[in-house]
């Protein structure tokens, strides 16, 4: 299985960014799967969680209205876009699926990806 995000760089504060992550090896495209991040210094914290149908969602609130997690199941394919972008955004975001959903948040998640680092500048 494979999980790999992209969509990093240096942005500026105020503005968009979407991040993806894409999927193989898995036949199964259902799975919850969420965003994560992680800043120097600190621990990997979840950013955004969305169930396999789409129908539920989880944000930090960090990010909650800021940030849109999507997906579409046929491409294997997760979306996190986070608006209006603050420096406290800099981090390594890391994109997991065949997770849990557990009282709103993705847990246990089985598969990760490498990373793609955003930094934020103000």
């Amino acid at each position: 299985v494979q999980v790999v995000e992209s969509g990093g760089g240096l942005m500026q504060a105020g503005q968009s960014l979407r991040l993806s992550c894409t999927v193989s090896g898995l036949t199964y495209d259902y799975y919850t799967m969420g965003w994560f991040r992680q800043a120097p210094g600190k621990e990997r914290q979840g950013v955004s969680c969305i169930t396999g149908s789409g129908d539920d969602t989880h944000y930090a609130d960090s990010v909650k209205g800021r940030a849109t997690i999507s997906r579409d199941n046929a491409k294997y394919t997760l979306y996190l876009q986070i608006d209006r972008l603050e420096p406290e955004d800099t981090a390594m975001y890391y994109c997991a699926t065949r997770c849990a959903y557990f009282g709103g948040r993705c847990a246990d998640c089985d598969y990760w990806g490498q990373g793609t680092e955003v930094t934020v500048s103000s």
